[in-house]
């Protein structure tokens, strides 16, 4: 579920919030199902549990997850967030557009990339 790169410059609790944030934006995490307890995950990573306390907390923040005293942290309804990330995405998206107008780039050249890119899945090539 989680990987850690140790290469990456980021600290170890950012990559573990990238990745949850992640896998509930995608899905695969829904809404009001539980996240592992700090201690199992804290030893399943083998990293030390504030850092996972930590990383929670930063979700928390964010909206992405909520915690019930006694029972842990659980993933938070984020339509809104995602609607919001969405947003954010069309607006990239048009300032793109208009940086590709100023410097004469094919309106073809930039659908052809977007195609490429949702037929592979958003994944990108190594």
């Amino acid at each position: 579920m989680i990987i850690l790169d140790y290469r990456d410059r980021r600290p170890i609790y950012e990559q573990i919030v990238e990745r949850f944030q992640e896998l509930m934006m995608s899905g695969v995490m829904e809404q009001d199902s539980q996240l592992p307890s700090v201690r199992s995950l804290a030893m399943d990573l083998s990293i030390n549990p504030n850092t996972i306390q930590r990383a929670y907390a930063e979700l928390e923040r964010q909206g992405y997850i909520y915690s019930i005293k006694g029972k842990g942290s659980f993933v938070a309804d984020n339509c809104m967030l995602k609607d919001g990330k969405k947003e954010a995405v069309f607006k990239k998206q048009e300032e793109l557009a208009m940086e590709g107008v100023l410097l004469c780039v094919e309106k073809e050249k930039l659908k052809d990339i977007i195609d490429q890119i949702y037929d592979k899945g958003g994944k990108k090539d190594d």
